[in-house]
């Protein structure tokens, strides 16, 4: 499972799982980027008519954020670009959280490993400041 951590009560994870989750979402995420990356450069040859080289560069290109190379030309490319590059956008973040999601789960679960519930009902009652 991609985000198999560990739960509050357990310890923290060892370096070694953290970098093998580390390495495993990157690899996922590497995955994802370069079916992505077929895919735009199927997309602008199909609909667009463009040679393979000139339809990876502009795959890579909307992918990275960019932008397009090329002047698109017809009606169905533009519409296959507008899409492409709309979720290219949105795979830009959901793989960046991809990545750093062992990262914020560690950091998190350091703040947290240490504090349970019932250190919580233990605290005293803060006081309460009575009006003047």
């Amino acid at each position: 499972m991609i985000f198999n951590y560990e739960k509050r009560k357990q310890p923290v994870a060892s370096r070694k799982v953290f970098y093998a989750r580390l390495s495993r979402n990157l690899l996922y995420s590497l995955g994802i980027v370069a079916v992505s990356l077929v895919f735009g450069t199927w997309g602008y040859s199909h609909f667009e008519g463009m040679a393979t080289i000139d339809a990876f560069v502009n795959a890579s290109m909307i992918l990275s954020g960019m932008g397009p190379m090329g002047e698109l030309h017809n009606w169905s490319g533009k519409v296959f670009a507008s899409f492409y590059a709309i979720a290219s956008g949105l795979l830009l973040f959901a793989l960046a959280g991809l990545i750093l999601a062992p990262v914020y789960h560690r950091i998190l679960h350091r703040f947290h490993v240490d504090i349970g519930d019932d250190d919580a009902a233990q605290a005293p009652p803060a006081r309460r400041r009575r009006p003047h």
